[in-house]
């Protein structure tokens, strides 16, 4: 009987990841996109820095006020549910901004994207804290951000060869039908938790007790989480590298490589691409060197400040040739992976319960950053723009992206102080006996 119960637990487990880490591949793609087609939707819309960055960053305003709703919801109405509406939405979303004519209906679809794809995350960390052990969650939190980098990746070269094949509309169209798909079957076939399928949770069958439901209403529970003075330290990280590199890698990046050093759109596409994938290896191999450290801050710490100084050659705008360009890139993406462990860091200074709320709180920051620096990096460069064109879309100088670049890294600059204040766990929840 007991070997009958794990079977159809890993079977129902792999079923329901697997589904939401899609849909979490799904955000990521979304996310990296407008850099590889920030050409032409410049010339699609006719818009300026601004506007783009505007545009780009529709996504992460809808995100980021969606991510503390998303954690309620997770805790509350299951991750099923969840999912599913979020895939439908998505993909209505991405439908109307694939067909879209105008620059503002165009905005209103990305809205639909970032508010349909911003409950992926959140529900996949909190189907991770309930289906697998919670001394696996570092390694669990860093596969799933490996998994869902290979959608940021497909953002980047394979989305420019894509867009050469056919159009930018098209893909978006697919992505659109894919996502419908995907929320169908989020709602008949993912399982919230192993009690939903009649199942003993992870720990009652390592023969302990479950952790404690949560008692009272969900609005006691956010509370409890906001006030905890240890759940905010983690959210400065989010907020300065997250924003960043999302802001960076997600719109910025290609242009910079293109117009600082002269690269085809092809190969500024293979070094954010780069850049992703090693953020995505990084944060698998961050989370598995926690859990078997049983420490957190030192890697946070150690990944953020690699991070930080890697933005040093890029305002100078050094030209380091390609392989150190390629190894640059590598070693940014690298280190700011560093970051995604205040993701269980938060976790484990909450209740149990909390674990969707609490991550939803930090999470926050990586999204207000990006949906800031955006459309403010456009529109520094903007003030300086000499008027240079090239088939409707902008040119900017070195001197416009140093400018840029360097609000960046004053961001980077204070997540990289936030890690200094995160309360050490040991990998283990700290409300409760180990």
């Amino acid at each position: 009987m007991t070997t009958n119960i794990h079977a159809h637990m890993r079977r129902l487990r792999w079923i329901s990841y697997t589904i939401v880490v899609v849909g979490y591949m799904l955000a990521f793609f979304h996310r990296m996109a407008p850099a590889a087609i920030s050409s032409d939707l410049q010339q699609a819309f006719n818009t300026s820095g601004a506007a783009l960055g505007a545009l780009a960053a529709a996504y992460f305003y809808t995100y980021m006020v969606m991510q503390i709703p998303v954690g309620v919801m997770a805790d509350t109405l299951g991750v099923r549910r969840v999912v599913a509406i979020g895939g439908l939405t998505a993909g209505i979303g991405s439908l109307l901004f694939g067909m879209s004519e105008s620059l503002s209906l165009a905005t209103i679809g990305r809205i639909l994207i970032g508010f349909g794809i911003s409950v992926m995350f959140i529900s996949l960390m909190k189907l991770n804290s309930v289906w697998f052990h919670d001394r696996h969650f570092g390694t669990m939190g860093g596969f799933s951000m490996l998994l869902g980098n290979l959608g940021a990746v497909l953002a980047a070269a394979p989305l420019v060869w894509l867009v050469t094949q056919t159009s930018w509309r098209n893909v978006f169209v697919g992505i659109g039908l894919f996502s419908i798909l995907l929320g169908v079957l989020a709602w008949f076939l993912v399982r919230s938790t192993p009690a939903e399928a009649g199942l003993p949770t992870m720990r009652e069958l390592e023969g302990n007790d479950p952790h404690p439901p949560h008692v009272g209403h969900w609005y006691d529970g956010l509370v409890s989480v906001v006030k905890n003075r240890a759940t905010w330290p983690g959210f400065w990280p989010n907020l300065g590298i997250g924003g960043s590199l999302f802001a960076f890698a997600g719109l910025w990046g290609i242009p910079y490589l293109r117009h600082v050093h002269h690269m085809e759109r092809s190969v500024a596409a293979n070094h954010t691409s780069l850049l992703l994938l090693s953020f995505a290896v990084g944060a698998m191999l961050c989370g598995s060197l926690s859990d078997k450290l049983g420490k957190r801050r030192p890697v946070i710490i150690g990944g953020v400040l690699i991070y930080v100084l890697c933005w040093l050659p890029l305002i100078a705008t050094w030209d380091l040739g390609l392989t150190a360009s390629y190894l640059l890139f590598s070693l940014m993406g690298f280190g700011a992976s560093g970051f995604t462990l205040t993701w269980a860091s938060v976790k484990e200074v909450n209740p149990p319960a909390l674990s969707g709320m609490a991550t939803s709180v930090i999470n926050t920051g990586g999204f207000m950053g990006a949906a800031i620096l955006q459309p403010l990096v456009g529109w520094a460069m903007d003030l300086g723009w000499d008027g240079q064109l090239a088939a409707g879309a902008r040119i900017y100088s070195p001197d416009n992206y140093q400018v840029g670049l360097g609000i960046m890294l004053a961001f980077s600059v204070v997540g990289l102080l936030g890690t200094f204040f995160i309360r050490e766990t040991y990998g283990r929840y700290t409300s409760i006996p180990p």
